[in-house]
């Protein structure tokens, strides 16, 4: 029996960046309820960071899968990402409302491209279905953000926390699942 260790080591590369992406995330939530729901400062950078470090995370996750050539939706997404974080600097002196309009087109931007890298690696990879469930769902988010930014009372970084939220549960659920994958595969190869 043959080991094919490029797959074997994508996986493990997957269940780490996976994890990151999770522990981020929940950070990330914490700060935006602790101090960002108190400090409109704190909130104004939580809000830019938040989709910088979707562009900084892609790219990495990108270069570590074969490089930007290799991944065209996780080159996107290092764009729209970075642009996200842009416009939402620039939305901030227009209020949340704007901002939220922002995070909601970069929903449907984003998550159509996560959906689109996880049924690329569909095949090659464990865990892909919550990545497809998680780009829809950040699609269909984007929508309800668009909407939302219209709303009175304005919204807050909250709206866009609990987006992260369930973005960290994804990213928890796919790390713990090809974890599991990975230990059964190491129990049957001792055996």
């Amino acid at each position: 029996m043959t080991l094919d260790t490029t797959g074997v080591n994508q996986e493990n590369w997957l269940t780490r960046y996976y994890f990151a992406r999770a522990a981020f995330s929940i950070a990330w939530v914490a700060a935006a309820f602790v101090l960002g729901m108190k400090e409109p400062a704190v909130a104004a950078v939580l809000l830019v960071v938040y989709p910088a470090w979707d562009a900084a995370a892609n790219w990495v996750d990108a270069g570590r899968s074969g490089g930007l050539g290799a991944n065209p939706t996780q080159r996107i997404n290092v764009w729209a990402s970075g642009l996200t974080a842009v416009a939402v600097a620039l939305a901030l002196g227009s209020g949340m409302g704007a901002v939220l309009a922002v995070v909601g087109v970069w929903a449907i931007a984003s998550g159509l491209l996560q959906l689109g890298t996880a049924v690329r690696r569909w095949k090659t990879h464990g865990a892909q279905w919550v990545m497809i469930l998680s780009g829809a769902q950040s699609a269909l988010a984007g929508g309800f953000f668009i909407a939302q930014s219209r709303m009175t009372p304005p919204p807050t970084i909250a709206n866009v926390a609990g987006y992260a939220g369930v973005g960290a549960l994804y990213f928890l659920i796919s790390a713990v699942w090809l974890a599991v994958k990975t230990s059964r595969r190491d129990k049957r190869q001792a055996a």
